[in-house]
């Protein structure tokens, strides 16, 4: 077992091996360890379902085995992750997306299907759902940036155009999902543009903590749990994001020292939005591991 003197990547690694799904422990054994991005894909497939789409818990907080569009997101993102976001696999997803689209043509976040299994209460689950900007915008960001053309992509592009565009009141995921478009979108222009406006939107509204030693004085979003608040390394996972310059670099800094310094005994990093269920808290706490070890390095953090 890795000691209280291992480096926080070593620490992490006992936790991931101790605590995570077999498909978290091949992504963390292909970012961090050399393993293979075949390994990744077979145990994602784990999840696949006939019809193009993902479930099965995929994103723990929907249980059950019916496809919903943020278990396919998240899978499109693991793809993505290891290099192949193409071809028939992508495909095939696209044409999920399509069935899955509500009359505007993008994504809900939920789809009734999901009535019966159990799913997080702050996640309802309605007859007809509406598109979502929460949904499709890290789904359209994430397809144009591996140069995906779909006929899906034509209305849900425009759709997230229109959702950005009218942004006035908004919170930390929703912002996150709008910069996950931008950061892909192929118009750079607009797109840089519309993530100036949003930046200076997050500030006036204090959507991210500027300071981690005063975090009590940034509000919490509403509905969301207890200390669910959000850094600027949320918004800009690596330097390149469009949202790197909302901040300067001492707030950026500042919010990698806490993210650092969030890892607890075990190894792993904390969830800190609404626990309902007991399995998954377990399951989400690898997936949050990975995503600040992710962070920290794409920052030029050094992880050991």
């Amino acid at each position: 077992m890795a000691g209280t003197g291992a480096s926080p990547l070593k620490r992490a690694e006992q936790f991931i091996w101790l605590t995570a799904r077999v498909l978290e422990q091949r992504r963390f054994a292909h970012h961090f360890l050399g393993g293979s991005a075949d390994a990744v894909e077979t145990a994602l497939a784990a999840y696949l379902n006939e019809d193009g789409g993902y479930g099965h818990a995929l994103e723990p907080d929907l249980r059950g085995p019916v496809s919903q569009p943020l278990h396919t997101a998240h899978a499109l993102s693991v793809l993505d992750s290891i290099g192949r976001c193409s071809g028939l696999r992508v495909e095939r997803i696209c044409r999920f997306l399509t069935d899955a689209s509500a009359k505007e043509g993008a994504l809900p976040a939920l789809l009734p299907s999901q009535r019966g299994y159990p799913a997080a209460p702050f996640i309802p689950i309605v007859d007809d759902p509406a598109a979502q900007l929460l949904a499709t915008g890290p789904v359209v960001g994430l397809l144009h940036r591996n140069a995906v053309w779909h006929a899906w992509l034509f209305r849900a592009t425009d759709f997230c155009w229109a959702a950005v565009d009218a942004l006035e009141k908004s919170h930390p995921y929703e912002i996150e999902a709008a910069v996950a478009f931008l950061d892909g979108a192929p118009d750079r222009a607009r797109a840089e543009a519309a993530a100036d406006r949003l930046g200076r939107l997050v500030r006036e509204q204090r959507l991210a903590v500027l300071d981690p030693e005063r975090r009590a004085e940034y509000p919490v979003a509403a509905g969301y749990a207890p200390g669910e608040q959000h850094f600027p390394y949320d918004y800009a996972r690596t330097p390149e994001s469009l949202a790197r310059s909302w901040f300067t670099d001492e707030e950026l800094e500042r919010s990698l020292d806490h993210l650092a310094a969030e890892q607890q005994a075990d190894g792993g990093w904390p969830v800190n939005w609404r626990q309902w269920a007991p399995g998954t808290a377990l399951e989400g706490r690898p997936l949050v591991t990975l995503k600040a070890l992710l962070t920290l390095r794409a920052h030029g953090r050094s992880i050991g």
